[in-house]
């Protein structure tokens, strides 16, 4: 079970102060990337960029702290086989695409093309059928099951008529799947979704929106034991 804290940037200073925050109690932190097509929302850097990705992709500065975290960048965006060479350049470990946002064979070729450099992981609306995930299970690294299709936000509550029965199903299924839950993780719903069946529990409002960020993780870990 891993408890992976999440940030929704509006600029980059952002990035910094959160970072900043769960050094030394987080081993991976998810960076939210939006670009107000596939979502609602923006983030940076398709808002508050004041040059720092170019500087990042010319190498004339590394991402923050990378020798301190593996960063998974989710990845919502409305042509994601553009977007994944670009942040694998920026430092990614881990890359999450959403499944609604790009065609199958196109998923398909990214996939095949990624894999061997970073691990992909998959995201799904609770509304999605899991059938449409099917076919690429065996070649991703994880699944995300979004908590609920308000995605771009954080805040947002838990789905649980959806969210729940999907994990469980997935879990049944793929007893070795890596599955992963982002939207409405907090104390009180974390447990309903680890007993569903959730290894890895993504959380942004119920760690950056405490006074102690680093005391909300252990918190969330220690529902985990």
């Amino acid at each position: 079970m891993q408890i992976v804290p999440a940030i929704l940037p509006k600029d980059f200073s952002e990035i910094l102060a959160k970072l900043e925050l769960v050094k030394g109690s987080a081993d991976t932190v998810q960076i939210d990337i939006v670009d107000g097509k596939f979502a609602e929302s923006k983030t940076w850097p398709y808002v508050g960029d004041h040059g720092e990705i170019t500087s990042i992709l010319r190498e004339e500065e590394g991402f923050p702290f990378w020798k301190e975290f593996d960063f998974e960048f989710d990845l919502m965006v409305s042509k994601p086989e553009e977007a994944v060479p670009f942040w694998v350049r920026a430092g990614a470990t881990r890359v999450i695409v959403h499944l609604e946002s790009i065609a199958p064979h196109a998923l398909s070729e990214l996939i095949t093309e990624w894999k061997h450099v970073v691990d992909v992981g998959l995201a799904l609306k609770p509304s999605t059928p899991l059938d449409m995930l099917e076919n690429f299970l065996p070649e991703i690294t994880f699944v995300q099951c979004m908590g609920n299709d308000r995605i771009g936000f954080q805040g947002v509550s838990l789905d649980e008529a959806l969210v729940l029965p999907k994990i469980m199903s997935l879990r049944k299924k793929y007893p070795e799947l890596t599955i992963s839950v982002d939207i409405g993780v907090n104390l009180e719903t974390a447990p309903r979704l680890i007993e569903a069946g959730a290894n890895r529990l993504v959380a942004g409002s119920a760690v950056f929106g405490k006074a102690n960020p680093a005391q909300a993780i252990r918190e969330l870990e220690a529902l985990c034991r």
